[in-house]
């Protein structure tokens, strides 16, 4: 009879350990493969909803370069220059987008005297590297493209960074990580923990509840790709950071909920600002608010003495 029992109970542990296997094996796949939107789509939905213009893309004066990753892949990037300033702001797409989705960043920094850089994070657009990692591989890719954007503009150029998601998180993971090289930053709905929000992510939008699958992802991340989620954690880069940064979210954002804007808001020190929209869904703040948004943006330049 107990000979019996043992056995059931290593079939058992058995089924359940190749269950727990297979969804951690598929949860980090589904993260360090997150499918991509499609290139001429996203063109398509910037054009239809006026935020991206052809003919100023087409004859702005702009340089199109390569940045060598420290990870091991080029990064595409374009240096849009429609003003004679050396004013530069270097814009972070979030994930499944591309460099086109800054595009109406970098109109509205035009309107406030600054050129900027878009570039494609590692995976997206044009640039090459096989994974994302939320912030973990492209906060060394955001400081290579910041040192190359520095050799143009030279040293003594004011220079800013804007993120969007996880441009936005990215962006945080840079600054706490790498001497700054930028003047501010601005980020629109980062998350403040990685771990936290894929919880969040299992939670709200899949059957599987508990933190054991994340736990047997974090396994398979680590052997795949070197990393686990709780190494990407804005929280904790957050309090190495000095320079003025603007915190933006939507509080009608349900995918990265704006208490994590609210925390990290809280845990940095001093020289910072903070704007909460009512309307606007996740990384929409810019789309459904774009006059206050600017509004907002020129008055923490001034606030910080950056404004032209």
């Amino acid at each position: 009879m107990k000979r019996r029992f043992l056995y059931i109970t290593g079939i058992i542990g058995s089924i359940y350990t190749a269950i727990l296997t297979v969804l951690g094996f598929y949860a980090a796949n589904r993260m360090m493969f997150m499918k991509l939107k499609d290139k001429d789509l996203i063109i398509k939905r910037e054009i239809i909803a006026k935020r991206f213009d052809e003919h100023w893309y087409e004859t702005v004066k702009k340089e199109d370069f390569w940045v060598e990753s420290p990870n091991g892949y080029p990064l595409r990037a374009i240096y849009l220059r429609p003003l004679e300033t050396t004013r530069t702001v270097i814009i972070c797409h979030g994930v499944t987008e591309n460099k086109i989705n800054s595009i109406k960043y970098a109109r509205l920094f035009e309107r406030l005297g600054f050129n900027s850089v878009v570039y494609d994070h590692r995976r997206h657009g044009d640039s090459g590297g096989k994974t994302t990692s939320f912030g973990f591989y492209e906060k060394v890719d955001l400081n290579a493209v910041v040192s190359a954007v520095r050799n143009r503009i030279g040293n003594r150029a004011l220079l800013g960074i804007h993120g969007e998601s996880m441009g936005a998180a990215t962006t945080i993971l840079y600054g706490g990580a790498f001497e700054a090289k930028a003047d501010f930053y601005i980020v629109d709905c980062p998350f403040s923990d990685f771990t936290e929000q894929i919880l969040h992510i299992l939670r709200t939008n899949t059957p599987l509840r508990s933190s054991i699958t994340l736990r047997a992802a974090n396994l398979f991340l680590k052997i795949r790709d070197g990393y686990t989620t709780s190494l990407i954690s804005p929280r904790e880069a957050i309090q190495n950071i000095s320079i003025p940064m603007l915190f933006i979210h939507s509080m009608e954002d349900d995918f990265i909920l704006p208490e994590m804007t609210k925390e990290l808001f809280e845990l940095k020190a001093d020289k910072k600002m903070m704007k909460l929209f009512p309307k606007g869904a996740h990384a929409k703040s810019f789309n459904e608010n774009a006059e206050e948004y600017e509004k907002v943006v020129l008055r923490f330049l001034h606030e910080f003495g950056f404004a032209s």
